[in-house]
C-alpha cells in the first residue's frame, strides 16, 4: 500500500473556502499527503495569508486567490491563476459555501440569488474551467463536491440551501457520467451538523445561541460531538487521491444520523 505521506504527491489542487474551516483542513491533510501545490480560494485576505503561510511551512507551494464564488466570471479567472503559476490543475475540492437561513415564505430574492450563485453556480464553473484545462492537456483528475446531509431534505429554515446544495449533487453525478471515459472522477461528500468556525458564526448571529451552545450540541448528538473538519478531510483527501481508483458519482453521507431513519 501507498505510504499514505506520499498519496496525493502527483495533486495539484484547488480548494474553495480554503482559508478556514473546512478548506483549510483538506488544505492541511493534502500537504500532509504530499501534495505540494495548492491554491486556496476565498474572501479574506488576511485568512488566506495566514492559511498559506502555514501551508509553506508543512513544504507545500501554496498561493490564496480572493475570489468571490458567486461571480461565475471570478471563478473562471481564478482557475486561469492556479494554472498560471501552477502549470497544471488536476484536483479540485468545492468546499466555499453560504450556509445562510431562510424558509420558503420568508426568503428574498437577494438571498436566494446568493445561496444559488455560491452553492451552485460558482462551483459549477469552476468545475468547467478544470475540465477543459484536463481535456485540453488530456490529464486525469478528481473533483471532490462538499454538500450537506439537508439535500435529503433540509430543515424548515433551509429551504434555499438545500435546494441549492441539492443542485449541486445533481450536478456531480452527471459530470462523474459525462467524464469518466476521460478518467475524471466526480464524487462528493455530505456532511452533517459540523463544528466550524462559520458555524459558530451563525449560531451566534442568527439563532442568537448561547456561548456554550457547542457544549449544548455535543452533548445530544450519539457520538458526543458534531463533525469535525479534520476528520472529514482525511476522506476528502482520500476522494481527491488516485488511491479512490475508479470510484466516481458516488456522494457518501457523512453524519451520525441515518438517513431514513424513522423515529
Amino acid at each position: 500500500m501507498l505510504d499514505a505521506s506520499k498519496r496525493n504527491a502527483e495533486t495539484s489542487a484547488i480548494i474553495t473556502g480554503g482559508a478556514q474551516g473546512l478548506g483549510l483542513a483538506v488544505a492541511r491533510q493534502l500537504a500532509g499527503e504530499g501534495c505540494r501545490k495548492i491554491a486556496l480560494l476565498g474572501r479574506s485576505k488576511e485568512k488566506g495569508g495566514t492559511a498559506v503561510a502555514e501551508l509553506e511551512k508543512a513544504g507545500a507551494e501554496a498561493i490564496f486567490i480572493a475570489a468571490d464564488m458567486a461571480d461565475p466570471n471570478a471563478c473562471l479567472r481564478a482557475v486561469d491563476s492556479a494554472l498560471k503559476r501552477f502549470g497544471t490543475i488536476n484536483a479540485l475540492v468545492n468546499s466555499g459555501a453560504s450556509t445562510a437561513r431562510g424558509t420558503l415564505v420568508d426568503t428574498t430574492v437577494q438571498r436566494y440569488n446568493e445561496l444559488f450563485d455560491t452553492n451552485a453556480r460558482g462551483p459549477f464553473f469552476l468545475m468547467q474551467g478544470v475540465v477543459r484545462h484536463l481535456l485540453e492537456t488530456k490529464q486525469p483528475g478528481s473533483i471532490v463536491n462538499v454538500l450537506s446531509v439537508n439535500i435529503h431534505c433540509g430543515q424548515d429554515f433551509l429551504t434555499a440551501y438545500s435546494g441549492s446544495k441539492g443542485a449541486m449533487a445533481t450536478m456531480t453525478k452527471n459530470v462523474a457520467a459525462a467524464y469518466a471515459k476521460n478518467r475524471i472522477r466526480c464524487n462528493a461528500v455530505a456532511p452533517g451538523w459540523m463544528d466550524t468556525p462559520g458555524e459558530h458564526a451563525i449560531q451566534k448571529e442568527v439563532h442568537n445561541a448561547p456561548d456554550d451552545w457547542l457544549v449544548k450540541a455535543e452533548a445530544s448528538k450519539p457520538f458526543g460531538k458534531l463533525a469535525k473538519p479534520d476528520e472529514l478531510a482525511v476522506l476528502v483527501a482520500y476522494l481527491v487521491s488516485p488511491q479512490s481508483g475508479v470510484m466516481t458519482g458516488s456522494i457518501i453521507d457523512y453524519d451520525q444520523n441515518v438517513i431514513g431513519l424513522v423515529g
